[in-house]
């Protein structure tokens, strides 16, 4: 008899969402866990870089607080106090998690996980290893900062992400290498508080994987704020010899250039944690560097399955927890729809704040679409004015031919809380005209989607 029902191997937003899933489906289900619950996002990404960030938004509002007549002196940012008030949040967040678990009788097998033939995990802790059985096991270990050859990260002077939530003091100055979503919530926070940031991207926009406009919009506002942001550039070597990191750089014109700083953050990406999982041992497929899964993440083994940054897919964390729901309620008999990868969304939670979901104006045009293109400034928002930051735009791109949307990008405050308007409208096949006949509350940030589809069908009234 196995010992488990379940056993899941990491408790990330993949890993802790199959766990409770299942156990809410009758499984005795075990996870295994090998730092803090909660995996990479609730404790080294998502929530504690959201937690610096608000640091540095409440920082700006008592540097503009004049603009709002409200007068504010003899305040600092306290780098120290910054970095324990994050570090406090994400411990929250993982003893939340230990409370659900308890609460849905899961146990925690403390360890390094590794499957092995026969539906055998074996978790080896710092004291002993153990060996379990289990019916079903499911492989959800995430990923880590990637490294490059000309960037090797000592944790001291070249850093990930994880070094950047907890450096000891604020440095002076910083090179940020790569601009996806996690090298520019950091450079806006370091830059935010008072660190020269430069912000050194290969591609030629900021923010690759966004519409060009919204990346442009972003680049304006970086600049605006003081960030020097250099495109179509690399960071060919790092000399850290010295008492501050000299990065030799070739700009966009193919010209070398010395770039000095006191640290170098490398943030290039992810790769997975595939390593010494088992997969050689039980023959589980794998196809560059992520395992090989079925609609349900059923690998080619059976009773092993895979979900979150170890398999295909944008590697984010509402991805993982709904492929881990998808995954369990498989296991269980029932009949789950497939995610439909097409129209998962995207946040960035700089200043201005970017989402996006479904294609780009570029990538319409390349699948052939005849498009309609609705575009509503945040300069004519009534409630971005009163705010006091009109940055940004709702961009909202239709199928001419069916009144289908395609695409919806934003940028400006808060559009992170509203593109979820824009996934259900795409997931249930809503016409511009379906979306119109909502209505939508003034003022708000959010009626700027029906402005701008407004504009789409050329309705518009406020521009």
């Amino acid at each position: 008899m196995a010992n488990f029902d379940l056993i899941v191997i990491g408790s990330g937003p993949g890993g802790y969402v199959a766990a409770i899933k299942a156990s809410q489906l009758g499984y005795k289900t075990a996870v295994v866990e090998r730092a803090e619950l909660g995996g990479i996002c609730l404790n080294w990404g998502c929530i504690p870089t959201k937690s610096l960030i608000k640091s540095a938004q409440v920082y700006r509002y008592m540097q503009h607080s004049a603009d709002y007549g409200v007068v504010c002196e003899n305040y600092k940012a306290n780098f120290e106090a910054i970095i324990a008030r994050s570090r406090n949040v994400a411990e929250t967040m993982s003893k939340g998690i230990q409370f659900l678990f308890k609460k849905n009788n899961i146990e925690v097998l403390h360890g390094h996980g590794k499957v092995l033939p026969g539906n055998i995990v074996e978790v080896q802790s710092e004291t002993d290893t153990k060996q379990y059985t289990a019916d079903h096991i499911i492989l959800a270990t995430g990923a880590r900062s990637r490294i490059l050859p000309n960037l090797p990260q000592d944790g001291k002077k070249i850093i990930g992400y994880r070094e950047a939530l907890t450096l000891p003091k604020q440095p002076e100055s910083m090179i940020v290498v790569g601009s996806g979503a996690i090298g520019s919530e950091l450079a806006f926070f370091y830059n935010s508080i008072g660190t020269k940031v430069t912000l050194i991207e290969l591609l030629p926009q900021i923010l690759p994987l966004e519409d060009e406009e919204s990346s442009k919009l972003v680049d304006r506002a970086f600049r605006k704020q003081g960030m020097k942001v250099m495109t179509e550039s690399s960071v060919e070597s790092v000399d850290t010899t010295g008492e501050k990191c000299i990065a030799h750089v070739k700009d966009k014109r193919g010209n070398m250039i010395d770039i000095e700083a006191d640290i170098v953050l490398s943030a290039v990406g992810v790769q997975t944690n595939i390593e010494n999982l088992g997969l050689e041992e039980t023959n589980i497929a794998t196809e560059r560097g992520k395992v090989v899964v079925d609609d349900f993440y059923r690998t080619n083994i059976k009773g092993v399955y895979a979900i979150g940054d170890i398999v295909h897919g944008p590697a984010l964390a509402h991805v993982a927890s709904k492929e881990a729901i998808i995954c369990v309620e498989k296991i269980a008999g029932k009949n789950p729809q497939p995610i439909n990868y097409g129209n998962i969304p995207g946040c960035t939670y700089t200043t201005p704040e970017v989402a996006s979901v479904g294609l780009s104006e570029k990538k319409c045009i390349e699948a052939g679409y005849e498009i309609k293109i609705g575009k509503f400034p945040f300069t004519a928002s009534g409630k971005a004015t009163a705010a006091g930051n009109r940055d940004g735009m709702v961009k909202v791109i239709f199928d001419a031919k069916t009144d289908k949307m395609l695409g919806c990008h934003m940028v400006g405050d808060n559009v992170t809380e509203m593109i979820a308007e824009a996934v259900v409208a795409r997931q249930m096949g809503l016409t511009a005209h379906d979306i119109l006949s909502a209505v939508h509350p003034h003022p708000t940030m959010s009626e700027g989607m029906m402005e701008a589809v407004e504009v789409a069908v050329e309705q518009a009234i406020h521009l």
